[in-house]
């Protein structure tokens, strides 16, 4: 019940890709394993991820508004992830990675960037763990809800990737109530640690 209303409350009326969920040990986050789709993606190296965030965006917003090979308009689609790549230490530079879920309509082939920044990329499945939050996020809130989760996730002792993290955003800039973001930490698998 508590999770259908969650759906509704944050359902953006936009597209989103397909998950199964898997039942969490904790009640502070989920277990997402989403389904191998198409994304549109721009990546940019950087010291601040709000920057490359917004840098990323418009590239993407570009292209889902025609400026790709097809000149095809491109339906808005949520959430907007951005995978970090963190540097080797508090002063060297991300990588951030900026995308777009492509729509149902193009997922069997989405038009292809006139942006030489822009790229299609075959997501494989994922397992995530996902821990949710409201408001106007910012990189300090990224942080420590990233923090929080990688506590809830020690506390069950879940093996889980540290690096990279996924920031995950949901809403319009001009949606001011009920906003919704998420962090996501990859599941370990047991044939990563060959």
């Amino acid at each position: 019940m508590l999770k259908a209303v969650g759906q509704v409350l944050f359902s953006s009326g936009l597209q989103n890709p397909k998950f199964t969920a898997e039942e969490p040990k904790g009640q502070d986050y989920e277990v997402r394993t989403y389904h191998a789709t198409n994304w549109v993606s721009t990546s940019l190296t950087g010291m601040q991820m709000d920057a490359a965030l917004n840098t990323g965006f418009r590239r993407l917003f570009n292209y889902i508004k025609g400026n790709n090979k097809n000149n095809v308009k491109v339906e808005m689609t949520a959430p907007v992830t951005c995978r970090v790549d963190p540097g080797a230490g508090p002063a060297c530079e991300s990588q951030f990675t900026v995308s777009f879920y492509i729509p149902e309509e193009h997922q069997a082939n989405p038009p292809e960037p006139s942006d030489a920044e822009v790229f299609l990329e075959q997501r494989k499945e994922i397992t995530v763990y996902v821990r949710t939050y409201g408001g106007f996020s910012n990189e300090n809130m990224k942080r420590e809800e990233l923090l929080k989760l990688m506590e809830s996730l020690q506390r069950d002792g879940v093996q889980y990737v540290d690096k990279p993290f996924y920031a995950a955003g949901y809403d319009s800039p001009f949606k001011l109530t009920n906003r919704r973001n998420e962090v996501w930490v990859l599941k370990k698998n047991p044939e990563d640690e060959k």
